[in-house]
């Protein structure tokens, strides 16, 4: 989530920053959190001086009770008790206002770095450097997506009637692969001195908002 700091001191930076990422609504959240932060600091400074003149006005209304003018320190509280509704108000709506600002700032993408260019899809996508060689497969070479049908190790088919698109069930051999491969490379970062860590399969909402697949995945999630 970008700080609200970061909005207000570099705002066209942002801005051109979700361009790149084609966030057609940048513009309006950005300027929406911005008049809300107006708003929450103007409602801020009525809160806290209705908070100070409260706070003065019981310091006055002790010393009248002590002196006896009980009539002096009715008027004052009538005062006080219309300052208490309005500090009561003034605190409610900057709830309000507070939790509207964190759901725009949750709605707002991270920024790419200025080296990434602009694109709507991966054919945009510019070659920055290659490394090493690139092997070049054999006459009648069978490309993946043949290898699978012809050894039988992945069904996209039941993957796509269990869950959707992109969720392949892997079988047999390709199960067994998987499996290998998972373990490999979890060994792999060990020896490189990374602790290995087994999370709870479910998180709770602030888990959620935390890794940013919230609130935009939540149509995605089962709760």
């Amino acid at each position: 989530m970008l700080q609200l700091s970061v909005l207000k001191e570099q705002t066209e930076r942002v801005l051109a920053g979700l361009a790149k990422r084609n966030f057609k609504t940048a513009a309006a959240d950005v300027q929406a959190v911005l008049d809300l932060d107006q708003r929450r600091r103007a409602l801020q400074t009525q809160h806290d001086t209705a908070q100070a003149e409260a706070n003065d006005l019981a310091r006055q209304i002790g010393g009248l009770m002590k002196s006896g003018d009980k009539a002096g320190a009715e008027t004052l509280k009538a005062r006080t008790s219309e300052l208490k509704t309005q500090i009561k108000g003034h605190a409610d709506e900057l709830a309000d206002i507070e939790q509207q600002q964190t759901q725009l700032l949750y709605k707002i993408p991270n920024v790419p770095h200025e080296s990434v260019p602009a694109g709507r899809s991966a054919e945009d996508n510019e070659v920055v450097r290659e490394g090493g060689h690139k092997p070049e497969l054999p006459a009648g070479a069978q490309p993946h997506w043949e290898l699978i049908k012809k050894y039988d190790i992945i069904d996209f088919e039941l993957g796509i009637k269990i869950t959707g698109a992109g969720f392949p069930v892997y079988k047999g051999q390709g199960a067994r692969l998987q499996r290998a491969l998972i373990n490999f490379f979890l060994d792999q970062a060990r020896d490189a001195g990374y602790t290995e860590v087994q999370p709870p399969i479910l998180v709770n909402e602030a888990s959620g908002y935390g890794t940013g697949q919230l609130p935009d995945k939540e149509g995605q999630m089962y709760h």
